[in-house]
């Protein structure tokens, strides 16, 4: 109606309640953190062609809304707001260094500056795209695109992506200064590549928003299990890759494991917030639509060409997705697929994944001889969910003594809140009756890793 705004239309303010206003503030500069960041990040880069500069406007941007949003309210658009501020602090910045006539040339062109979408939300694929095919840039090493990509594109602390990666915080610092310092020098541009250079970066892009997904789906600290500020723009990344790459059999493989993993999340964490295993998931609350659109995804990968890493690792969670119980499940069937992906794509996170399906079928001894020959190779030191894979090994074989040394070892090296509760409930029932009288084996060291587990645990 004429003369009348709509609340949604107006800031958010709360006069005579100012702790609901703090509050309120205080909320919506998380939200807009977690869902804005990026697309704030690569607004402001496009001005600055720095990032290192970039961020520290970014963060004065938040840190000004923080006390902005509490004295007048949360504006109607948050990230609009957050990107007015945070490009005219870039200006600022221009001016004061007297180097703003020199980079005008690059900031965007009239024609562009017409071409971007009035609402920052539209702008949310393309402009995480640009960082991640910048942080994918093959004259940046192969490890540090995918810790870049965790500080540009989700906004995580040093601090996050130092545990996350199983390095000290000030290395991880000075590695992703270096990368920073690299893109500046060698002016990589913020941009999608052109179709020739696509190739040489597709493998390194899928491989961060695969990264990005498992962050989310158990993330490595922290009170939740699940993250859907990750999980969710992950998804809408591999769409979008998808619409733009749409004969690459990889990236239709990569969407489906995430549209089929996704799909059991709301059954993953029980109503009491405790973690559901898998073969006590409810199935019939599965998303049925999200598991037969993969299901069309991999059959038209495995059509294509020899299947890659993701069309296998999408087959194998398909199957688990689509038989009618567990105890139905086809495990000789995900035994031959994780041989298949161990000769596509070898690593010890697929061996450790293959031991859970070997179990299934051949047994708990022979799962356990594999996982001990991975202990010992070292390569997953730090990871978190090698003890926790043969703790449950050993409680199967009834060796509860040692069974609960290795669930020590997993509480030790795990920072997420309901993955402790479920951990510690399993040391409970595998604790023998006089702890302190069995010290238990040494079983190595093991500890936080971002891909996720194909077994009963997961």
């Amino acid at each position: 109606m004429t003369g009348v705004t709509h609340a949604a239309d107006r800031p958010v303010t709360d006069a005579h309640h100012p702790a609901a206003a703090v509050h309120s503030a205080d909320r919506a500069v998380t939200d807009a953190h977690r869902g804005d960041w990026a697309v704030v990040l690569a607004t402001t880069v496009r001005v600055t062609r720095d990032v290192e500069v970039a961020e520290e406007c970014v963060q004065d941007a938040y840190a000004a809304a923080l006390t902005a949003w509490r004295e007048n309210g949360v504006p109607a658009n948050p990230a609009a707001w957050l990107i007015t501020a945070s490009r005219r602090r870039a200006l600022d910045v221009l001016r004061r260094e007297r180097v703003l006539r020199t980079k005008l040339a690059l900031l965007a062109r009239p024609d562009e500056e017409a071409a971007e979408p009035e609402d920052p939300a539209d702008a949310v694929p393309d402009e995480r795209l640009r960082l991640i095919f910048m942080c994918c840039h093959p004259a940046l090493a192969p490890e540090v695109r995918p810790a870049l990509t965790l500080r540009l594109v989700c906004g995580l602390s040093t601090a996050e992506i130092a545990q996350a990666f199983l390095v000290s915080e000030p290395a991880m610092a000075a590695r992703l200064t270096r990368a920073k310092k690299k893109i500046t020098a060698a002016r990589i541009p913020l941009r999608v590549p052109e179709p020739a250079e696509l190739p040489e970066r597709l493998g390194g892009v899928l491989g961060v928003i695969h990264l990005l997904f498992t962050t989310g789906h158990s993330a490595p600290a922290g009170r939740d299990l699940i993250r859907t500020d990750l999980t969710g723009p992950a998804l809408h990344l591999a769409r979008t890759l998808a619409d733009l790459m749409p004969g690459e059999p990889e990236i239709r493989g990569l969407l489906a494991l995430l549209l089929v993993t996704e799909a059991r999340r709301d059954t993953r964490v029980g109503d009491d917030g405790k973690l559901v295993r898998l073969d006590r998931q409810d199935r019939s609350r599965w998303d049925r639509a999200a598991i037969a659109e993969a299901d069309g995804l991999i059959v038209g990968a495995l059509r294509a060409r020899r299947p890659g890493r993701y069309v296998l690792e999408a087959a194998i969670a398909a199957l688990h997705a689509q038989a009618p119980s567990f105890e139905e499940t086809d495990w000789p069937q995900i035994l031959t697929l994780y041989d298949a992906l161990s000769r596509v794509w070898p690593s010890p996170v697929v061996t450790l994944n293959r031991a859970v399906a070997l179990a299934e079928v051949h047994g708990p001894e022979p799962a356990l001889a594999e996982v001990e020959r991975l202990e010992l190779g070292g390569r997953l030191s730090g990871y978190r969910y090698l003890p926790a894979v043969q703790a449950d090994l050993l409680r199967r074989l009834g060796r509860n003594a040692e069974a609960a040394h290795a669930y020590r070892q997993a509480l030790d090296l795990t920072g997420n809140e309901t993955e402790r509760a479920y951990l510690t409930e399993r040391l409970a029932e595998a604790e023998p009756p006089d702890a302190e009288a069995v010290a238990g084996p040494p079983l190595g060291h093991s500890s936080c890793g971002t891909v996720r587990l194909t077994s009963r645990l997961r």
